[in-house]
């Protein structure tokens, strides 16, 4: 059985940073794609960065490139996103998530409905 568990959020102000982590158990690492996502009340969920299995290839959504790094600590079977220049915009809950599944493009990537194992999320606030 997959878990994942987040844990890193926290509240700070705009230009700030946070490290969320993804700490997963049940398989391993790099036989699993890899994302972070956000959902924000009201909207849906988006993807904000990945790593592809086919490839090992990160991918970003376009408003946090060059802000958001995606990392992975296969030893310790662990995701990271460091987000710096952080923006009130950048607020909403972040998800870990993993499937075992092959893509290579950045739209099947980023794409929420290809995941199916998720963790219980951690809430980022940023204020202006």
């Amino acid at each position: 059985q997959v878990q994942l568990v987040e844990s890193g959020g926290g509240s700070v102000q705009a230009g700030g940073s946070l490290r969320l982590s993804c700490a997963a158990s049940g398989y391993t690492g790099r036989g699993y794609c890899m994302g972070w996502f956000r959902q924000r009340p009201g909207k849906e969920r988006e993807g904000v960065a990945g790593i592809s299995r086919g490839n090992g290839r990160t991918y970003y959504t376009d408003s946090v490139k060059g802000r958001f790094t995606i990392s992975q600590d296969s030893a310790k079977n662990t995701l990271y996103l460091q987000m710096d220049s952080l923006k009130p915009e950048d607020s909403a809950m972040y998800y870990c998530a993993a499937d075992p599944r092959i893509w290579w493009e950045y739209s099947d990537v980023l794409n929420h409905m290809n995941y199916n194992y998720w963790g219980q999320g951690t809430q980022v606030t940023v204020s202006s």
